[in-house]
């Protein structure tokens, strides 16, 4: 019986490169958005921008001064859209898996509604079309837990009507 750090060696030796970039990238860009989501990545992009601001005047304000910064933050930003796509990719997939699950294991829930990103937009227009009768037909028969029309639920939000506002 091999072990099983024997094992996954075989396992990683098995995979071919692509797999293998794309688990690295998939870390990179996991780690990478940790960090550059924080305060201090925020803290230092702020100071980046101050430094280059006080070095305006011994520079003159040339052009080569606002290349600088221009050529700088459209690198980062095209970097940046990448790595967000990404994680936003990763983390949608993820939730639509939890939400399968979920909706796999409620006894009565309908299962075909699993993996409904998938659908064509028909088929969702369709499904919504469904649910908003479903949803018409509870509002009449007073399964309306808040009974609030969904009308009076979007003028209270629009009008800040709960939120403390007014």
């Amino acid at each position: 019986m091999k072990t099983q750090k024997e094992k996954a060696k075989l396992r990683e030796e098995s995979r071919d490169f692509f797999c293998v970039a794309s688990d690295a990238f998939r870390i990179f860009a996991r780690r990478s958005s940790t960090v550059l989501g924080s305060a201090w990545a925020f803290g230092i992009a702020i100071l980046v921008i101050v430094i280059w601001g006080l070095t305006g005047p011994a520079f003159h304000y040339s052009n080569t001064w606002q290349l600088i910064i221009n050529t700088g933050t459209t690198i980062v930003t095209f970097l940046m859209v990448f790595l967000i796509q990404n994680t936003q990719n990763r983390d949608a997939k993820a939730a639509h898996l939890k939400l399968d699950e979920i909706i796999r294991a409620l006894k009565g829930a309908r299962n075909e509604l699993i993996d409904l990103e998938k659908l064509a937009d028909e088929d969702l227009t369709s499904l919504e079309k469904q649910f908003e009768r479903v949803r018409k037909k509870a509002e009449r028969n007073g399964n309306n837990p808040g009974k609030l029309r969904r009308a009076d639920r979007t003028e209270r939000v629009q009008g800040h009507g709960d939120l403390g506002g007014h």
